[in-house]
């Protein structure tokens, strides 16, 4: 049974998702090099692609899935470890501008 997290706008929603992989990996969020970047289907944003690099190549990552409502984390081997849905979340329209959609930022 995955948790229910309300995540009302786009900071709370990075927030939440970098502290959660760097929790995974025991990280410190302030010093974790942390990557964004919209994903989109049929030219609209559809959700966003979210990702850490840590010491010894640890590369974790989380994808938001807008419409579903749902976040999913993934190690650095690639294996799902935690889902999580959202019973409120900001629209993934206003949280990444479609120019920046193929651009991955540090934030």
């Amino acid at each position: 049974m995955s948790a229910v997290v309300a995540l009302l706008n786009a900071d709370e929603l990075r927030q939440f998702v970098r502290k959660t992989l760097c929790d995974r990996d025991h990280l410190d969020p302030e010093q974790t090099p942390f990557y964004e970047a919209a994903m989109t289907r049929s030219g609209r944003i559809c959700g966003m692609y979210f990702e850490i690099h840590g010491p010894r190549l640890v590369r974790s990552c989380a994808i938001w899935a807008a419409d579903e409502f749902r976040i999913f984390f993934y190690d650095s081997l690639g294996e799902r470890y935690e889902e999580i849905r959202l019973s409120d979340a900001p629209n993934p329209q206003t949280v990444c501008r479609p120019a920046d959609a193929a651009k991955p930022k540090a934030a």
